[in-house]
């Protein structure tokens, strides 16, 4: 499903997202503009840049980012840039399936006959219309053995960034499910944060293997070792 426009006038959007790049700004968090939705891919007008998923304005955006409120009038005075937050400065972010984030900060799914614990992640995380969720943590921290071998897992460090609420996608508005004002701005430690997926993931795993052998072909969670061939670089391989 792709949205056909903005959900917001273009005029409300910008806005909404000059306020939120401030937000960030003040917190000491650097942001760099992005495309554009324009209704049918993310465009950011530069002759040269045939993009279409979302991407930096800038080549050398990492190098722009910036905090200055200046700055931050001029990227936001006449489109609805989306709103792109570095990576591997302030903080790491992690980039999970839906049922696995959702796992690890709710715990499992409540009702008769099953178990009512909550999840043990708390951190602030941004999801995706299209199922993608980002966990943001300190920065520094390597990936865990247990996850570094799944492809429907990525870490984004330095040289890579994430989209931010309220920016538009294509496929829907980008949202918090935690945001960073609702926890006082906390980062969770790298390694414990990873810890607490490792154990959502293990609980996933075995919910997994209850299911009838039918079932589990269907539902198989891709965990192929991903080709070294295919290690990509941050900004290359943006799956938004």
């Amino acid at each position: 499903m792709r949205w056909p426009q903005a959900p917001f006038g273009k005029g409300l959007l910008r806005r909404r997202l000059r306020l939120a790049a401030q937000r960030f700004a003040d917190h000491g968090w650097a942001v760099t503009p992005g495309g554009y939705f324009n209704g049918r891919r993310m465009a950011c007008d530069r002759l040269n840049c045939f993009a279409t998923s979302s991407h930096p304005l800038y080549e050398d955006w990492e190098n722009r980012s910036s905090t200055r409120s200046a700055q931050l009038d001029e990227w936001w005075s006449e489109r609805p840039h989306a709103l792109l937050l570095p990576t591997g400065h302030a903080f790491d972010v992690l980039e999970v399936p839906a049922l696995l984030g959702s796992r690890a900060v709710y715990g499992p799914p409540t009702g008769p006959g099953r178990a009512t614990s909550a999840g043990s992640v708390r951190g602030p995380v941004a999801v995706t219309a299209s199922g993608s969720w980002m966990f943001l943590m300190r920065s520094g921290g390597a990936l865990a053995r247990e996850l570094d071998h799944r492809v429907d897992i990525v870490q984004h460090s330095l040289g890579s960034w994430i989209p931010a609420p309220p920016t538009v996608l294509p496929d829907g508005p980008i949202r918090w499910k935690v945001s960073p004002q609702s926890i006082g701005w906390q980062l969770p430690d790298p390694e414990e944060f990873q810890q607490a997926l490792v154990q959502a993931l293990v609980a996933l795993d075995a919910a997994f293997l209850d299911l009838p052998l039918s079932a589990r072909r269907r539902l198989a969670p891709p965990t192929l070792p991903r080709p070294a061939a295919l290690q990509p670089t941050p900004t290359l391989r943006r799956a938004f």
